[in-house]
């Protein structure tokens, strides 16, 4: 099975461009889950201090048996701790959780305008980083004002947005932004949380290729030099999902999946009224 391959971030670092999301696992069953992936040759685990499963993901990287300079961890400051002073203190309780020194990527999870406490929290991180304890800091469900203002208060931009992205909700202006400032896409909710698996278009793409729905729509995602996190806790899908570098959709395939895209396709919350804590 072909290793992920990594995607160039702009501050020098890189990261693999398929990895493990582990929204909605429990801790305890997350261990298993990050094992599993690892044994499949993942080597980037998504989680998030909203997810309560931070310590089930390091205890799963532990028992791998792998260094930890070997596997990329991302995880997400909360909503409640932002701010600038909360959101150093809920990092270190971050690292204790996972049971790291240093993190290689972490996000603002949301905005959350209302707070209005983003642009102070983004501060923080470039802090942490200055410091060391993060290689690379981002954002996720961003969108360009959020991104413009954090950017013009700091000078400095983040090396990944984590939006929603699948063939229903492919963002392309979106994306146009994020390109002009070297700033790289990670898709969640990559599949359209499963409902793009019964889609004849991607299921005759699918049988074209001897894959299943999943890979092709993550073969997508791959083509599309997007970043992508598929979340599963099932042994044989985790494999299922990593095994799409060994083949490739042809230009036909790509502009019937570009042809899916439309305006209502999102399903998760709005970034721009997205206020929850």
């Amino acid at each position: 099975m072909a290793d992920a391959p990594l995607i160039q971030l702009q501050d020098g670092n890189a990261i693999p461009q398929l990895g493990l999301g582990v929204w909605q696992i429990s801790n305890d069953d997350v261990v298993g889950a990050v094992n599993q992936a690892i044994m499949a040759g993942y080597r980037m685990i998504d989680t998030a201090q909203g997810y309560g499963n931070e310590e089930g993901v390091g205890r799963g990287v532990v028992e791998s048996g792998l260094n930890r300079d070997a596997i990329f961890i991302t995880s997400k400051v909360a909503n409640r701790n932002q701010g600038y002073d909360k959101t150093l203190a809920s990092f270190m309780e971050t690292l204790g959780r996972l049971g790291v020194d240093w993190l290689d990527l972490f996000l603002i999870h949301w905005p959350v305008p209302a707070q209005d406490k983003y642009a102070e929290t983004w501060k923080a991180l470039v802090q942490l980083q200055k410091d060391g304890r993060i290689k690379s800091i981002g954002v996720s469900n961003f969108l360009p004002d959020h991104l413009e203002r954090i950017i013009g208060e700091t000078g400095v931009v983040p090396v990944v947005n984590q939006i929603e992205l699948h063939p229903q909700f492919q963002q392309r202006d979106v994306r146009e932004f994020h390109r002009q400032h070297g700033i790289a896409i990670e898709s969640y909710s990559p599949l359209g949380r499963g409902l793009l698996l019964d889609d004849p278009t991607i299921a005759g793409i699918a049988r074209k290729h001897g894959k299943s729905p999943a890979q092709a729509i993550l073969r997508w995602h791959v083509q599309e030099e997007l970043i992508v996190i598929p979340k599963s806790s099932s042994p044989e899908r985790i494999g299922d999902n990593i095994a799409v570098f060994d083949f490739e959709l042809d230009e036909d395939d790509m502009a019937a999946i570009a042809g899916l895209d439309k305006p209502d396709g999102k399903h998760g919350s709005n970034p721009a009224v997205m206020n929850n804590l």
